[in-house]
């Protein structure tokens, strides 16, 4: 079993800033793909942005040109930077860790760490 704790989140006014951070409890990062994930109340489960074991990104269009997805896999984390946030950022991010070899197979999911954005 590969724990993912997230950490950085809290409240924030309009326009500011978070960056979140999520540490594997083993090295699995040169075999994962690495994303994050958010979820408003009421609302499904939304990719934000990956980023691959060769560090190639994919971002929402919500949220291009604002977030930054990055990988240390020496540390074993991974990050997002959330610049420029918005009302409509408010929600609990999870952090994602899926294989990227016919094995093992895993999908792993953090525990969530909520981010409320908010004047």
């Amino acid at each position: 079993q590969v724990q993912l704790v997230e950490s950085g989140g809290g409240l924030v006014q309009p326009g500011g800033s978070l960056r979140l951070s999520c540490a594997a409890s083993r090295s699995i990062f040169s075999i994962s793909a690495m994303g994050w994930y958010r979820q408003a109340p009421g609302k499904q489960r939304e990719l934000v942005a990956t980023v691959t074991s060769g560090d190639t990104t994919n971002y929402a269009n919500s949220v291009k040109g604002r977030f930054t997805i990055s990988r240390d896999n020496a540390k074993n984390t991974v990050y997002l930077q959330m610049n420029s946030l918005k009302s409509e950022d408010t929600a609990v991010y999870y952090c994602n860790a899926k294989s990227i070899v016919p094995t093992p197979q895993y999908n792993y999911w953090g525990q969530g760490t909520q981010v409320t954005v908010s004047s």
